[in-house]
């Protein structure tokens, strides 16, 4: 090989020199990248995961499609609501439950066949009022609303007295001139003119407003 051929193959060499470089360094970025990936992928799915676990099993959202519970729950309003199987509803709680057939209208139960009130009298209670301002009575005990009624408001216009039957509750919206609850149902099929809500057809306790966040607070 003369010395002209070996000057002439050095600059061969050299590229492939440097192109053998690029290549790997090429395939280690490739290989860190998948690293890095595969490092922080149990941080995005894991949380994903648990967020679809606790929304099948422990709690929901609900959005408030009507000013039957203002003033503590305005039309809007998101609100989270805890399982039944989490949190046992009791008297005085706000609840969310299936329409048991006929308060929600047609063209609302498009939307959601969900409803919102506030559950007033667990089965066995006897619940009564005069009317005409007078208050809401359960077992013998005038219930002080004042916590939640608009200042001014009659707990109830209607008169009316029932007992609750087993495995239902009685329920009344905290804006009691503008809600059709139980006070509306006295006739409907299947209560025995109680106007009461299956038990079954609870669907959790609503625990906290979290949007917007102005109205951001707890549901009492």
């Amino acid at each position: 090989m003369t010395s002209s051929d070996s000057h002439s193959t050095e600059p061969h060499a050299e590229a492939d020199a440097v192109g053998a470089d690029a290549a790997q360094t090429a395939q280690e970025a490739h290989h860190s990248a998948g690293r890095t990936i595969l490092e922080y992928l149990p941080w995005i799915v894991v949380p994903i995961v648990v967020v679809v676990l606790l929304r099948m099993f422990v709690f929901t959202m609900y959005e408030i499609p009507s000013s039957s519970m203002e003033n503590t729950l305005r039309i809007g309003d998101r609100v989270m609501v805890v399982k039944p199987t989490i949190a046992k509803p009791g008297r005085g709680d706000i609840i969310t439950f299936k329409d048991p057939g006929g308060w929600l209208p047609l063209n609302e139960k498009k939307h959601s066949d969900i409803l919102i009130k506030r559950l007033i009298g667990m089965p066995g209670d006897t619940v009564e009022c005069e009317g005409g301002g007078a208050p809401i009575v359960v077992n013998g005990e005038p219930l002080d609303e004042s916590a939640y009624l608009q200042e001014g408001m009659a707990p109830s216009e209607i008169p009316f007295s029932v007992t609750v039957p087993e495995g239902h509750v009685f329920v009344l919206g905290d804006n009691r001139t503008n809600s059709a609850d139980s006070r509306y149902h006295f006739h409907d099929i299947g209560t025995d003119g109680t106007g009461t809500v299956p038990m079954e057809n609870i669907t959790g306790v609503s625990k906290l407003i979290y949007w917007p966040f102005s109205h951001w607070s707890v549901t009492r």
